[in-house]
């Protein structure tokens, strides 16, 4: 099999030198290249069609999502795992609303970050620090399973495919199903879980299995 291809993309020579360690550890991992700022970020994505970014959120006086968003409206077929030092509540939201596959914490060790792109390359979406305020408490993630329990075969297929960061037209394609069928699916789904977005739908989601 070929390697799963990765840019690394952060504004500190020493981190990027560092992540190095995840392909000497992982022969199924090839490092093709490294950017520091945005722009050549995405100059280097569209000469050397990665197949994943890992991406620090916050570049120097940029914003590193920004990468992950343009290349997303650009649909150039890449994934990114956002490498972060920060477990920041915000952060975590914008990077799923920017499309990213994935958010780790820098604290990790190599082999967890390596487990993980294997993972989101297989199609998963790996959050490694969810929203506090939301899983604080047990009895919330109680109350949470049994609203996901109140969904119906069909809605839990949609609202996966959702949670992999795919658009209507996507889901509709993947399930055999119209747009407008998602849609409504997706509006049933969003009351029956009491909330109003698909970021917070996709959060419970992930969550279930945490």
């Amino acid at each position: 099999m070929k390697p799963i291809r990765l840019l690394l993309v952060d504004d500190h020579p020493v981190v990027r030198n560092g992540l190095r360690m995840v392909a000497e550890i992982d022969p199924r991992l090839e490092i093709v290249g490294e950017a520091a700022t945005v722009e050549s970020a995405l100059a280097r994505i569209q000469q050397l069609m990665p197949d994943l970014v890992l991406l620090d959120v916050r570049l120097a006086n940029e914003d590193g999502l920004e990468i992950c968003r343009r290349a997303k409206d650009q649909n150039l077929g890449v994934r990114f795992v956002c490498l972060t030092s920060y477990a920041d509540d915000n952060l975590v939201l914008a990077a799923m609303e920017a499309g990213a596959d994935g958010y780790l914490l820098k604290q990790n060790d190599a082999g967890y970050i390596a487990e993980a792109i294997h993972a989101v390359m297989s199609g998963q979406v790996i959050f490694d620090s969810l929203p506090s305020t939301a899983v604080s408490a047990g009895h919330e993630r109680s109350e949470e399973a049994q609203r996901l329990e109140t969904l119906a075969p069909g809605e839990k297929r949609v609202l996966s495919e959702v949670a992999r960061g795919r658009t209507d037209k996507e889901v509709a394609n993947t399930l055999n199903l119209s747009v407008k069928t998602v849609r409504n699916c997706l509006d049933r789904v969003f009351r029956k879980l009491g909330v109003h977005t698909r970021t917070e739908a996709a959060l419970l989601w992930e969550r279930r299995t945490r």
